[in-house]
């Protein structure tokens, strides 16, 4: 690895534990302008002052996460798109260039493939177009993974999930992310079987704090994983500083759910 990508690599994972705590934003796309993210750059400062590693973004709305004097964080330039309002949203299209996001001082890339849509040979070729510019320009490749499509009957089959991440690391992904299994014994296989980081996927807006928590501490803490990548759960709470503060404590340093929920209820 090359000295461009270590440190572009250490902006989005801390390097004394090795994991990460990534917020993706980039649902104005997808979902308009939601809750959490009307107003990105108050969400984003709260963010950062939890202690999230980097922030996820489209190319378009980077200036908002530029904080110039306030806390720092990492910044990822999302390349995909599909919106809410399409009849076949699984399949992603690219829409922005790793070249593109250099010049937006980007710290990394993340793409969105979803195995199983009817579209998947065309965003494996675009992974792989993908991989090769963040190869030559030596720029840190999340891939968010999914498996979803017509025929696909449960989203976060186990074994599909370790074949997804897998994929992501053939493919030339530095960080994977993809949805928990629901246990901490199944998603410990799949960041077996996958030779880069796993983070895990926050999904829909949980029931609760401790549902979050413990799914969180599931994954990284027993099953080994490298952190999250979360966003509804996240810039959609009440308190958004303090959750992200909570998270990074499971991620980081290894608290329990119990502890975590009475610095939350503090």
């Amino acid at each position: 690895m090359s000295i461009g990508k270590r440190v572009r690599l250490e902006r989005l994972i801390n390097r004394d534990t090795g994991k990460t705590v990534l917020v993706p934003m980039d649902h104005g796309v997808s979902s308009g302008p939601m809750e959490g993210i009307v107003n990105l750059k108050e969400t984003i400062q709260k963010i950062a002052e939890g202690g999230a590693n980097a922030i996820i973004l489209h190319k378009g709305v980077v200036e908002a996460g530029h904080r110039g004097k306030g806390k720092d964080v990492g910044l990822i330039v999302h390349m995909s798109a599909s919106t809410d309002l399409s009849l076949r949203k699984n399949d992603k299209v690219l829409v922005c260039t790793v070249e593109e996001a250099i010049k937006l001082g980007a710290d990394g890339v993340s793409i969105h493939v979803n195995i199983g849509a009817e579209d998947e040979k065309q965003m494996l070729r675009d992974f792989g177009e993908v991989s090769k510019k963040c190869l030559e320009w030596q720029m840190p490749l999340l891939a968010m993974m999914y498996y979803r499509g017509p025929e696909v009957k449960n989203p976060f089959e186990p074994k599909a999930i370790a074949h997804i991440a897998r994929v992501a690391a053939e493919l030339g992904a530095d960080i994977v992310k993809v949805p928990y299994t629901g246990d901490p014994e199944s998603f410990s296989k799949v960041v077996e079987g996958c030779p880069v980081p796993v983070v895990i996927a926050g999904g829909p807006k949980v029931d609760s704090d401790e549902a979050l928590l413990r799914m969180v501490y599931d994954a990284v803490v027993l099953a080994k994983g490298a952190g999250l990548s979360i966003g509804r759960n996240i810039f959609q709470h009440r308190d958004v500083s303090k959750i992200t503060t909570v998270l990074s404590k499971i991620v980081h340093e290894g608290l329990n759910v119990e502890e975590v929920l009475s610095i939350l209820k503090d």
